[in-house]
């Protein structure tokens, strides 16, 4: 299984969640939204190969964090992978406008003078935008559209610009993302939960629930549950291997 979007630091018990996902052999990306809480939150998966660390600036805290992008820049050599990156455009994040484009612009600048990230980036609301910032930014990285919620046309935009795309159980609960999904190119789409904050069931997803999103892609795609998971793991291998042009230490183990 692959959850390549969690907030593991978020969980009231994140050493717990850490073995489970251990015990489970789920390869999980660890997300964080400040670059002071990156190092802590590394430390919680120092023994678990398959679960990676990603540094993050969450654009609905960048005009409080924002003064964190000296850390974030001085952080970046030690990881492949950035993330919760992006731009948010719902209403009540709107005065935080100038804030946030600031801090993804500088982040996007950062990746590409350092050779390139794989980025998980948020776009709630703002997915012309963020995707103006990376046409800027060609050489930032690999990005991956995390819960992407555009439109049609921002989403063809997005593939044709090379983007990839995580989808989890909350998003493929509703009829416009199993409908957006079934418009993504099926060799750049990844599982992923963003637990603790989406829920399944009325409760904050696990990172194994990842898993529960095979079977609606399985009916997305017209396909069975074994090829589906074949064709994320393929997707998985191919990025990996792709985001070894890019710099930072080791990858994914396992």
């Amino acid at each position: 299984m692959i959850d390549f979007h969690a907030h593991l630091d978020l969980y009231a018990d994140p050493h717990k969640v850490v073995r489970e996902c251990v015990a489970r052999d789920l390869y999980v990306l660890s997300v964080t939204t400040t670059p002071s809480a990156w190092s802590g939150t590394a430390a919680l998966t120092k023994d678990a190969p398959r679960i990676r660390t990603a540094l993050g600036l969450h654009p609905q805290i960048a005009h409080e964090r924002k003064g964190e992008l000296a850390l974030f820049e001085r952080l970046l050599p030690e990881v492949r992978y950035v993330g919760e990156i992006g731009l948010d455009g719902s209403p009540e994040y709107q005065r935080y406008w100038p804030d946030q484009e600031q801090v993804f612009s500088r982040v996007l600048s950062l990746c590409a003078r350092a050779g390139g990230r794989i980025m998980t980036i948020h776009s709630r609301r703002a997915a012309t935008q963020v995707l103006d910032a990376l046409a800027m930014e060609p050489r930032a990285g690999i990005a991956i559209m995390h819960w992407f919620s555009g439109t049609q046309r921002e989403l063809a935009r997005a593939v044709d610009m090379g983007c990839w795309f995580s989808v989890g159980p909350a998003m493929l609960a509703g009829n416009k993302g199993r409908a957006l999904t079934a418009k993504m190119p099926r060799d750049r789409v990844l599982t992923e939960t963003d637990g603790p904050f989406a829920q399944v069931d009325g409760r904050a997803a696990w990172p194994w629930d990842a898993n529960l999103a095979l079977e609606v892609l399985s009916n997305v795609w017209s396909e069975s549950i074994e090829t589906v998971q074949c064709q994320l793991k393929r997707n998985l291998r191919r990025l990996i291997s792709h985001g070894s042009a890019c710099g930072g230490p080791p990858n994914f183990g396992g």
